[in-house]
């Protein structure tokens, strides 16, 4: 079986393209779109990785003593060292923005490329992130767990 020729009207247009290259480059365009997605303005590396303003993250009883959560959508680590003694991380990762999606024997975990981080101290255990994550104002007040910088 033959391909049918291109038939080009000048020098000057390019060649067509075969059915191959329109395949590939459609397929190319359908993961840099996923990628868009998976890191836009809320996870990628436009969000601001500390809050600007205070933020309520509800009951301070929430983060139970010696353990970290996880608020992915505040994009903020929270961990109790002590009774009463509150730390307080960005989830945006230092590598290329995203946000972590899980907080594990006190680890924070990147899902983008693998990067872990300490929940304690923000320090980076595994790369490819270079830089810890920054640490963010916390306080409890009245019950309640809010970071960022005071009102």
């Amino acid at each position: 079986m033959t391909t049918p020729s291109c038939p080009q009207s000048s020098p000057a247009e390019p060649p067509c393209a075969s059915r191959r290259t329109v395949l590939r480059g459609a397929a190319l365009a359908g993961v840099a779109g996923l990628g868009a997605a998976a890191c836009d303005g809320k996870t990628g590396p436009k969000a601001s990785a500390t809050p600007t303003a205070p933020v309520d993250l509800g009951a301070a009883d929430g983060v139970p003593v010696g353990q970290a959560k996880l608020f992915r959508e505040e994009r903020l680590i929270v961990t109790q060292t002590a009774p009463g003694e509150y730390k307080a991380f960005s989830a945006v990762c230092t590598h290329a923005g995203c946000v972590a999606d899980k907080v594990e024997n006190g680890k924070v975990r990147c899902p983008c490329h693998g990067s872990e981080f300490d929940a304690n101290t923000g320090k980076v255990l595994q790369g490819p992130a270079a830089d810890p994550l920054p640490s963010v104002p916390v306080r409890a007040a009245a019950g309640k767990l809010i970071a960022g910088p005071e009102a």
